[in-house]
């Protein structure tokens, strides 16, 4: 057996084996990735090269886009924002059969719109909603899958932390991969709600919430301008040319902090706290990423992204069903794998192959987003599963169980948008960006 077999065959059992004894995701890379590294050179050629790669991978300027919107989400979960956004949900669907279920979908959207974070929207729109749905009579384990599913709708509405890293390694327009993010954004919020209208005709409720009249409506509608505001003012800054994504992150993060002191929701003694949570957090995904890029290099090193491309050639060479396995592989790796290490490890392994195929860069980017936010709320290391389920108190068995029709509306949603590229590229090729 070859050496860069020998180092494949570590890299796949090793991580795999790690991944499945619950090992932190960046151990269950980084020891593999050393391992098969010296499989193919010299330890210390070995050492050297991988450190010099963990260090390259997160020496960007774009990279530092991320810390900053996170910081932005951390003070948007503490600043009242999330009660506000509720309430204009609530106003915009609450006519609607299974209102309640709905003002939660839509205030996601909001949500993870403004903050980029699906696990904070989990948790911050899913404190509020779960007893309110509760006390209308929804089941305890519907009004979770209901907020679990939607809450991923902000990973590809903008802005996005995971369009960054794709950025990143893609070397794509970040503004033109938020304005892709939009659409598949939007349909991702539609499935959801068509999902819960279905399921809510066998769910028990009692009642339903009064729809406010027309003078509380706007009143409502006006209470929230100023959190849904930062959209604009990021994502406006962004394709007007006034600010590239880096220093929007910046402009998010002032932003924030100004609308948490003027609602009084945030007090000086809460910020180092706030600063702790956010520095954690992207502890965490810079190691993602410095671990990935070592495994990125080795992995070019021993040719495995062309064995890939040769196998997958050699199944078909039609453009849908290449496209197709590439989806399915995906999924199944979200299972088990978090977004910013999936696209450090699979995009430069099948971007090549897709792009050779006709597939526009910026639309495959949409593509992998969406498919791998499903990841997220999947067993067995979904975390936005597991936030959502604690939140509602309950096990993730009965969660799953009414989360299953969700995830199917999704994933046909995702088809939808990896076979009508226009959906992905409609407003970026509006904007002038693609």
């Amino acid at each position: 057996m070859t050496p860069t077999a020998v180092a494949g065959l570590i890299l796949l059992i090793g991580i795999i084996a790690l991944i499945s004894s619950s090992v932190p995701i960046a151990i269950a890379i980084g020891v593999p990735t050393v391992i098969a590294a010296i499989a193919v050179m010299a330890p210390d050629v070995a050492a050297m090269s991988i450190a010099q790669r963990m260090f390259t991978g997160v020496n960007s300027f774009s990279l530092l886009a991320i810390p900053f919107f996170i910081l932005a989400g951390v003070l948007m979960n503490s600043g009242g924002i999330a009660a506000r956004l509720i309430d204009a949900a609530k106003v915009l669907v609450g006519r609607m059969p299974a209102s309640m279920a709905q003002t939660n979908i839509v205030a996601n959207a909001m949500f993870g719109a403004v903050s980029g974070a699906a696990v904070a929207a989990a948790s911050a729109i899913g404190t509020i909603m779960q007893p309110r749905m509760e006390k209308e009579g929804y089941s305890k384990s519907y009004a979770a899958a209901v907020n679990i599913a939607s809450a991923p709708s902000g990973m590809l509405i903008p802005p996005s932390n995971t369009f960054i890293v794709y950025s990143l390694v893609s070397s794509t327009s970040i503004a033109a991969l938020f304005m892709a993010g939009v659409g598949p954004g939007l349909l991702w919020v539609v499935a959801c709600l068509v999902v819960a209208l279905i399921m809510f005709r066998k769910e028990n409720v009692r009642r339903e919430v009064e729809h406010p009249g027309l003078k509380l409506t706007l009143v409502t509608l006006w209470r929230a301008v100023p959190s849904l505001f930062m959209i604009f003012l990021v994502i406006g800054g962004i394709i007007l040319g006034g600010f590239p994504a880096t220093e929007s992150s910046a402009i998010a993060v002032v932003y924030c902090l100004v609308l948490g002191f003027i609602y009084r929701n945030l007090k000086v003694k809460d910020l180092p706290k706030i600063l702790v949570t956010a520095t954690e957090t992207t502890s965490v995904v810079m190691l993602l990423v410095a671990v990935s890029s070592g495994l990125s290099w080795v992995m070019a090193f021993a040719r495995i992204p062309t064995l890939i491309t040769d196998l997958l050639l050699g199944i078909t060479d039609s453009k849908t069903g290449i496209l197709i396995i590439i989806m399915v592989i995906l999924l199944i790796v979200g299972t088990f794998m978090d977004p910013t290490p999936a696209i450090l490890i699979f995009v430069p392994i099948f971007l090549p192959i897709v792009t050779d195929l006709g597939v526009d860069p910026v639309h495959f980017g949409a593509m992998v987003v969406m498919n791998l936010s499903v990841g997220v709320i999947t067993p067995p290391v979904g975390n936005v599963l597991f936030v959502g389920s604690k939140v509602a108190g309950l096990r993730i068995e009965p969660v799953v169980a009414k989360l299953w029709p969700f995830m199917i509306g999704i994933i046909l949603t995702l088809f939808v948008v990896v076979f009508v590229p226009q959906i992905s590229l409609w407003l970026p090729t509006v904007a002038g960006l693609v």
